[in-house]
């Protein structure tokens, strides 16, 4: 098996090489197995999280604590940007490093370097080769935090030639909700082997608080000119074509603040928004009602500065590849929160905040009067947050229930 996907991925690579060529990308000796490796002298099992980008790895945060005192824990990432934000948050508790190509010589050699004894894959990072790697060294595999959308499922039964003995391999799935768990036995997972935890994300939201807001958040808006005794509505990993959306949408008065998910798309977002105001321009006097969030890090910061809050990346196609960003953060906030149609790889967070009143759903028709109507009423908006905060304590404790599956892993 380890020769035909190895004849895929060749054959995919390249075909795409015009498009991933232009992207730059780091740590090429890495991404073929060439990490460092761990050391010795520490006699504890090995347990490797394995993320992809930063979402997975932010989501991580509480199991991480959790596993460190009974394990030596590993955290790998696969791209630049989530191996910078695993280095930040566990470098000086747990040893990270880059997650290799699924050819069969580099997982090979990372595996070698790293040795863990059991494996947890964030969502589903499943790549046969890797699994097949550690199945043939007894090292136990499992899924934490797992999910297969609707519209993955149809693409893995396509694979499920190449798919079948990864699945099948797998030790325990912890699942995000039932039909994820379902899914992952249709996909020939036993289901013996698969329960419903929860979410991760629900437990690495900020604690919910109403304190009011911190004196980063202060910092912020003096540097960017923000008043904040005029509303706020704060629009979060905004995609294409969104920042002149909202630019149109929000009601006159109102303070636009649009932090885009990627880094590339900075330049257009603010030719979307006219005469904004940019972070990365620096301090100094500020006049103008529309700003872009320009940096990394700082959308949480942004967030306690929103009256209302936006997620972006859920008003294209509702079949379209772009699935919605993370709610947790404002919802913890106790911001009340408007999200597109298309958001499927948010759905079962998105339903549990909508049946408790935290968080409406919304079309590109409708978003106008969606978000006038929430700052035209400030008891709405109260009323919300107060329910966000509650669905988001409800919902913690994904964490615990598999940091504990893990840890059963080291002892079957």
């Amino acid at each position: 098996m380890g020769l035909v996907t190895n004849a895929v991925y060749l054959g995919v690579a390249g075909v795409t090489a015009p498009w991933w060529m232009r992207k730059a990308r780091g740590g090429w000796a890495e991404r073929f197995g060439r990490v460092e490796p761990v050391a010795g002298g520490d006699d504890r099992p090995r347990v490797m999280l394995h993320t992809v980008s930063v979402g997975e790895t932010n989501a991580i945060r509480a199991l991480v604590p959790l596993l460190t005192p009974h394990a030596r824990v590993i955290v790998t990432a696969t791209t630049d940007t989530g191996l910078k934000r695993a280095t930040e948050l566990y470098g000086a508790t747990c040893d990270v490093r880059r997650y290799p190509l699924d050819v069969t010589f580099a997982v090979r050699r990372f595996l070698d370097a790293v040795r863990p004894d059991v494996v947890g894959l964030a969502e589903l990072e499943l790549w046969p080769n890797f699994v097949a790697g550690c199945v043939d060294r007894g090292v136990r595999v499992a899924v934490i935090n797992g999910r297969i959308s609707e519209r993955s499922l149809g693409g893995y039964k396509k694979l499920r030639p190449l798919l079948k003995g990864a699945f099948g391999s797998l030790t325990a799935v912890g699942a995000q909700d039932r039909a994820y768990a379902e899914r992952f036995v249709e996909m020939g997972v036993s289901a013996d082997r698969v329960e419903v935890t929860g979410s991760l994300k629900w437990d690495s939201a900020p604690d919910p608080h109403t304190e009011g807001v911190s004196p980063r958040a202060k910092a912020l808006a003096e540097m960017l000119g923000v008043d904040r005794s005029r509303p706020v509505l704060v629009a979060g990993s905004t995609g294409s074509g969104e920042e002149a959306l909202l630019h149109g949408a929000c009601p006159a008065g109102v303070q636009l603040l649009c932090a885009p998910r990627k880094p590339e798309r900075f330049d257009e977002a603010a030719a979307e928004m006219p005469g904004c105001v940019r972070r990365s321009a620096g301090g100094g006097a500020r006049t103008g009602d529309r700003f872009l969030l320009d940096t990394l890090g700082e959308l949480g910061t942004a967030y306690e500065l929103a009256d209302v809050v936006v997620v972006g990346r859920s008003f294209g196609p509702v079949d379209g590849p772009v699935q919605g960003s993370d709610p947790m953060e404002p919802a913890a906030l106790g911001k009340p929160v408007v999200t597109g149609p298309a958001h499927a790889n948010f759905a079962t967070v998105v339903r549990a905040l909508e049946a408790a009143g935290a968080l409406k759903v919304t079309g590109r028709g409708r978003l106008t009067d969606a978000i006038q109507g929430l700052f035209g009423d400030a008891t709405a908006r109260v009323e919300m947050g107060a329910a966000a905060l509650r669905c988001v304590a409800e919902h913690r404790g994904a964490s615990n229930r598999q940091a504990a599956m893990l840890l059963g892993l080291l002892d079957s």
